[in-house]
C-alpha cells in the first residue's frame, strides 16, 4: 500500500502540475495586469471593510476562515521540508508561487463570488469550484459535461478535506507534542483533538468563523513576532542568508547546484501546499462573505496569499537558515547522503529522522534552550487545528453540493433529512481520520495530503482557465466603479454573466459596516 500511495503521489506531482501551476500564475498575472502589486494597498483596506448579514460573514471572517486552511503545518513542517529536500533555495521558489499565485487566488475566488448560492438547509452562503464549474457554462452546450466536471471535483474534495489532508496537519501536531512532552503518547493528542474538533464544527459556519477570526490572527502575530525576535539576535547572519537563497534557487551555489531541481520542485509543491493558490480550497471560504461585488472578496483572498508564504513561511525560513538549524539531503530522502548539515542537530535529531517540526525546534532553542519544542507544538496546534477545522467546512460545502435538493429530503425511519444524517457522517469521518493521522507515520501523512492537493489543483487549475472570463470582467467593472468614485456593486445582467442567480436578484445594503 505505501508503495501504491508513493507511486500515486508521483503521479499527481509530476513535472506538468508544477509547470502548470506557474504558468497560470504568470499568466493571469499578465492579463490582470499584476493586480497583485497594482491593489495592494487596496486589499489590506478592503480586509476591514464588509458586510456581515444572518447568511454571509465579513470579509475579514472570511479572510480568517481562509486563512485558517492555509495557514498550518504547511507553514512550519512544510517549510522546514522543503529546505531539507531542495535546499535554501526552496525558499524563493516558495516566494514565487505566492507572488504569482496571488492572482491565481484573485480569479478562482472571484468565480467562487460570483456563483455562490444559498444553503437549502442552513441558509448559509456556500460556494467553491463545484459550484462555478457547474454554473458557469450551463446555458451551452457544454452544460452537461461541466456538471460532471463540478461533481468529481466535489467528489474528490470530500475525500481529501474530509479523509487524506486532515492527517498531515493532526500527525504534525502529534509528532510536535510528542518530541516536546515524550510521556504523553501521540493517540492521546489525537483523541484530545477530535474532542474539541468536534463542538466547533457542530457549530456550522458562524462558529468557524467566529472562531477563526480570533484564533488565527493572534497566533500568526504571535508567531512571526517571536521568530523575527530570532532573527533578529542572528542579524549577523542575515545578508549571507539572503545570498543562500538566492545562489541555491539558481544553482549557483557549489554546495546545492546539483539539487537545482529539486528547489524547484520542492519549493512550488510545498508553495502550493501552504498558500493554497489555485488548489481551489480558498474560493470556499470566499464564498461565504457578504460583499457588494465578487471583486472585492477577489482581492483580499489574494492577500491572503502574501500572509501565508511572505509573512509566515518567510519567518520560518530565515529562523532555520539565520540560526543554521537546517539539514539537507542529496536525493530527497533520509536514507540519503547529507550534502549539509548543522552542528546543532548532534546529539538531538537522528541523522535518518524525518525533517520537519524538529528543525524549527532547534532554531528557536538557540534562544530559549528548552522552551523551541514547546512554543513550536503550542503553535502547530493551533494552526494545524484551525486548518483541520477549514477542512471540514470544505468538506460539508461540497457534500452540500453533491446531495443537491435530495439534502432536505426527510427520512421518516431515521426522523432527519438526508443532508443531516450525510453531515454527521462526514464529521464522525474526518474526527477518525484525524485520530489515525495523529498515529501514522509522517511519510504516509504527507504522501496522502500531497495526493489530496494535487488532485484538486489539477482539476480547479484546468477549470479556471476555462472559466476566467467572468473573473476579468468583474475586475475591469470593479475598477471602472471605483474610478467612477462609486462603492462598486455587481450587476451580472449588465456585464451578461450567465448562471450568476444570486446576484441576479442581490439588494446591497445602503451602508456597509465595518465588521472585524
Amino acid at each position: 500500500m505505501s508503495d501504491f500511495i508513493g507511486d500515486l503521489n508521483n503521479i499527481i506531482w509530476s513535472p506538468p502540475l508544477v509547470f502548470l501551476c506557474i504558468f497560470a500564475g504568470v499568466y493571469f498575472s499578465i492579463r490582470s495586469r499584476f493586480l497583485q502589486v497594482r491593489h495592494f494597498g487596496h486589499m489590506i483596506k478592503l480586509m476591514f471593510t464588509g458586510q456581515s448579514s444572518e447568511s454571509g460573514v465579513s470579509s475579514f471572517q472570511a479572510l480568517a476562515m481562509s486563512l485558517a486552511g492555509r495557514v498550518g503545518a504547511g507553514n512550519i513542517v512544510g517549510v522546514a521540508t522543503a529546505i531539507a529536500f531542495g535546499g535554501p533555495g526552496a525558499l524563493f521558489w516558495m516566494w514565487t508561487v505566492a507572488f504569482l499565485g496571488a492572482s491565481t487566488s484573485f480569479v478562482e475566488c472571484t468565480l467562487g463570488q460570483i456563483y455562490k448560492t444559498k444553503d437549502q438547509i442552513t441558509g448559509e452562503y456556500r460556494g467553491g469550484p463545484a459550484y462555478y464549474l457547474s454554473q458557469a457554462l450551463k446555458h451551452t452546450r457544454a452544460s452537461k459535461a461541466f456538471k460532471v466536471y463540478g461533481l468529481v471535483f466535489a467528489a474528490v474534495t470530500v475525500v481529501a478535506c474530509g479523509v487524506l489532508m486532515p492527517g498531515i496537519q493532526a500527525n504534525s501536531m502529534a509528532e510536535s507534542m510528542h518530541t516536546a512532552w515524550p510521556s504523553v503518547d501521540k493517540w492521546v493528542f489525537g483523541v484530545a483533538t477530535m474532542l474539541v474538533l468536534g463542538f466547533v464544527i457542530i457549530g456550522g459556519v458562524k462558529r468557524i468563523a467566529t472562531f477563526a477570526a480570533v484564533v488565527v490572527p493572534f497566533m500568526a502575530i504571535l508567531y512571526i513576532g517571536l521568530a523575527l525576535v530570532v532573527v533578529a539576535i542572528n542579524y549577523d547572519q542575515v545578508p549571507d542568508t539572503i545570498r543562500l537563497v538566492f545562489s541555491s534557487a539558481f544553482g549557483a551555489d557549489a554546495a546545492f547546484g546539483a539539487i537545482l531541481g529539486s528547489a524547484i520542485m520542492w519549493g512550488v509543491k510545498r508553495g502550493i501546499y501552504s498558500n493554497e493558490a489555485g488548489q481551489g480550497t480558498g474560493p470556499h471560504a470566499a464564498a461565504a462573505a457578504e460583499v457588494s461585488h465578487p471583486a472585492k472578496q477577489g482581492l483580499v483572498q489574494a492577500f491572503a496569499v502574501y500572509i501565508d508564504t511572505l509573512f509566515v513561511c518567510s519567518a520560518t525560513g530565515f529562523l532555520i537558515l539565520s540560526t543554521g538549524a537546517y539539514r539537507v539531503y542529496s536525493n530527497e530522502s533520509p536514507e540519503g547522503g547529507v550534502i549539509r548539515e548543522s552542528p546543532l542537530f548532534d546529539g538531538v535529531i537522528a541523522p535518518h529522522a524525518a525533517p520537519g517540526a524538529p528543525y524549527v525546534q532547534v532554531g528557536f532553542d538557540t534562544l530559549w534552550s528548552g522552551a523551541g519544542s514547546s512554543f513550536v507544538a503550542i503553535s502547530l496546534a493551533f494552526f494545524c487545528f484551525t486548518t483541520i477545522v477549514a477542512y471540514y467546512y470544505m468538506a460539508e460545502t461540497n457534500v452540500r453540493f453533491l446531495l443537491g435538493k435530495a439534502a432536505t429530503t426527510y427520512v421518516r425511519p431515521l426522523r432527519s433529512t438526508i443532508g443531516a444524517d450525510v453531515t454527521l457522517l462526514l464529521q464522525a469521518t474526518i474526527l477518525i481520520a484525524v485520530v489515525y493521522g495523529a498515529v501514522t507515520t509522517p511519510g504516509q501523512a504527507w504522501a496522502l495530503g500531497d495526493i489530496g492537493v494535487g488532485a484538486m489543483a489539477w482539476l480547479n487549475i484546468v477549470g479556471i482557465f476555462i472559466l476566467q472570463g467572468p473573473a476579468f470582467k468583474c475586475l475591469r467593472d470593479y475598477e471602472a466603479q471605483k474610478q467612477m468614485g462609486l462603492d462598486p456593486v455587481f450587476d451580472p445582467v449588465k456585464l451578461n454573466i450567465k448562471g450568476a442567480k444570486f446576484w441576479e436578484t442581490y439588494q446591497p445594503k445602503e451602508k456597509e459596516e465595518v465588521v472585524v
